[in-house]
């Protein structure tokens, strides 16, 4: 079966591409003939968002630093120009 759908398929088969999402797999939806959305079952999303992450286990055991994830990005500083005590 073909996993790319048009939105005005999607929207009006919605069950059919919610059934074929469950039974085969990610679909892809297209808008003016460009690939959009796709609709993946939410155990499948859930696999991918806790691949994403690192945990806090894998942060500790990281061979290199990784305060880029824990420390927030300073703030640029700005400074003021040097008194004029004449």
């Amino acid at each position: 079966m073909n996993n790319t759908w048009q939105v005005q398929e999607a929207k009006a088969r919605f069950s059919a591409f919610l059934e074929t999402a469950l039974t085969h797999g990610p679909q892809i939806v297209t808008k003016r003939g460009v690939e959009t959305a796709v609709l993946i079952p939410v155990d499948y999303w859930r696999r991918l968002e806790t691949m994403a992450k690192p945990t806090l286990k894998d942060l500790l055991l990281a061979p290199e630093a990784r305060t880029d994830t824990l420390v927030p990005p300073r703030r640029e500083i700005r400074q003021r120009p040097a008194p004029d005590f004449e």
